[in-house]
């Protein structure tokens, strides 16, 4: 089986998808069979793979970061919004309907056996598998159904690295703000943090990253 690492986020944008990608890329370059893996990607734009099976493009840029071909196991679920409220629900390249928010809540719950699925298929291939989360794991309402963030990690046992992106302002804040809303077992998962797309001298964060490093004992 894969080694297998994570990379969630403390919002959307933050930089998981290239930060994925590089990682993939250093795997492959360091000699090992590599997969990128996202159990659940929302986008408008898609990919068509060869085989006919449509998925998302972040995980396309990451295989080719691997120097493998993308395949929709790779991100087993992709959303494409119709309207402010539904989506067309494409499940392992194929598209089962559109649903709107309440009813694909309520569907969710038959597709975890279609992550793990496509998540087995992979780390039974590969010698290592960077799974990339979506938006944030501590969006508290949204985490009895999850299935792509902490949920992801538990079905995976795999270790979590954190990023916050500072160029929005307030990292510290989110990042610390993440960690307390998660649980005890889900903040043991996080074995690190990156502060993605600073941009100076980092004597001028390095007060920031020591009041983090001891306020929340995480490199």
């Amino acid at each position: 089986m894969a080694k297998v690492i994570m990379i969630q986020g403390t919002g959307s944008s933050v930089g998981k998808s290239v930060i994925v990608a590089a990682l993939c890329r250093i795997f492959y370059q360091d000699g090992f069979r590599v997969a990128p893996f996202k159990a659940q990607n929302m986008a408008l734009n898609s990919f068509i793979t060869k085989d006919g099976g449509e998925m998302g493009r972040a995980q396309v840029v990451q295989a080719e970061a691997c120097g493998i071909e993308p395949t929709v196991d790779m991100n087993p679920i992709l959303m494409k919004p119709t309207s402010g409220m539904g989506s067309q629900i494409i499940v392992q390249g194929k598209p089962v309907g559109n649903m709107q928010a309440q009813e694909y809540r309520n569907y969710k719950s038959k597709l975890i056996s279609v992550v793990k699925d496509s998540f087995l298929k992979l780390a039974v291939n590969y010698e290592v598998i960077v799974i990339e989360g979506a938006g944030s794991p501590a969006e508290i309402n949204l985490r009895e159904d999850d299935i792509v963030n902490m949920r992801m990690a538990q079905i995976a046992n795999c270790p979590v690295l954190l990023v916050g992106d500072i160029d929005k302002g307030g990292v510290f804040a989110w990042i610390v703000g993440t960690l307390e809303l998660l649980t005890k077992e889900e903040r043991e998962r996080v074995k690190g943090i990156i502060i993605n797309k600073f941009r100076g001298d980092k004597e001028i964060l390095q007060p920031g990253l020591d009041y983090l490093e001891r306020r929340i004992k995480t490199p």
